[in-house]
């Protein structure tokens, strides 16, 4: 039978939207459950700040009275303002291994979006590119780490039987320790502070909404010229900062002064996708939070998720100080490896 798409119009159909990963990856060892309740406030568009510059529309895609595929079709004004494109986006795309599923979600997707005069399509973005975005195209042999996609091995060719074509490559470097000479940078990094006038500080959770500001700040220099750059309003940052406090490390979150003043930012996290690969409902209650508390004292890995340099003091060597001390800090957790992505 044909499949037919429908859009998401109520709460129900807002469940069977989060849930149909479960179904689709119930079989593969490296999917990361999300939870759900987190799931439920991101795609929110009262609870997420995000929708106060954007619009959505949620597709379902069924076949036969059985749920196949879903995608969000994406319409973010401040993107199309900062960058001046007229490109919308999709996210949270996932099916089964069937090109006419693909196809219709696609379309669907296109469709809304031409409504609105976009022009081109781009993506995964969920939602946006200040949140997990791409297409996993390798190393589908591991779990992915903290924030960072996962998808199933078809998905590419999916998307390119489609039309869509590659926009951009987006890395992620693994980081070893038996692969790292990280002492080498042990007196490099003191030559550095003395010659530059540079210190590090970690992050300060007792004055938390100033440190906040001050990422703001940074962020919006640092990462100006970047592909798909869009700056972060004050409200998406509270939001962040509310998300990420409970699982942040303050040592891992480092601010950088040039003869005091703010020079850079960066942002690791413990891989607490390390833990929740065991939480396989998504729900914490009754005991999924027992096996996330378990695990999370076994997390071994880190994410440097974000880290940026303000224009004028680019070149200095800051990067070179904050991957240090990161590298350094986690091995006293027993965090011996790591992604940079």
């Amino acid at each position: 039978m044909a499949v037919s798409v429908t859009t998401v119009s109520n709460d129900k159909d807002l469940m069977r939207f989060i849930k149909l990963p479960w179904k689709l990856y119930r079989d593969d060892p490296n999917w990361v459950p999300p939870l759900i309740m987190d799931q439920k406030t991101l795609l929110s568009r009262t609870k997420n700040p995000f929708f106060e510059h954007a619009s959505v529309e949620y597709f379902l895609a069924h076949r036969d009275g059985e749920l196949v595929g879903r995608i969000a079709a994406i319409h973010d004004r401040s993107y199309m303002e900062v960058q001046r494109e007229n490109v919308g986006f999709f996210g949270f795309y996932e099916s089964i291994d069937d090109q006419s599923v693909a196809d219709a979600l696609f379309a669907a997707a296109r469709a809304w979006l031409a409504e609105r005069d976009v022009v081109a399509m781009r993506g995964p973005t969920n939602p946006s590119t200040n949140d997990s975005l791409g297409l996993l195209v390798d190393a589908f042999d591991r779990p992915p780490v903290v924030m960072m996609p996962y998808n199933s091995h078809y998905y590419p060719r999916l998307f390119e039987a489609a039309g869509l074509v590659k926009s951009k490559d987006l890395l992620a470097y693994w980081l070893a320790e038996e692969k790292m000479k990280i002492e080498r940078l042990d007196r490099f990094v003191d030559l550095l502070k003395k010659r530059h006038s540079l210190t590090l500080r970690p992050l300060n959770l007792k004055k938390f909404d100033e440190e906040i500001d001050l990422v703001k700040l940074i962020y919006n220099d640092a990462w100006e010229k970047n592909w798909g750059f869009v700056p972060w309003t004050d409200a998406e940052l509270e939001h962040l900062g509310r998300e990420l406090k409970p699982v942040a490390d303050p040592e891992l979150v480092m601010f950088a002064y040039k003869d005091g003043d703010p020079a850079g930012f960066s942002l690791s996290l413990p891989d607490l996708f390390q833990a929740l690969i065991h939480v396989k409902s998504g729900r914490l209650f009754p005991v999924g939070l027992l096996k996330l508390l378990y695990w999370q004292r076994r997390i071994d890995q880190v994410r440097v998720l974000a880290m940026g340099i303000r224009t004028k003091y680019r070149g200095l060597g800051i990067d070179a100080l904050f991957y240090h001390r990161t590298f350094r800090y986690a091995e006293t957790k027993g965090q011996q490896r790591g992604e940079c992505s």
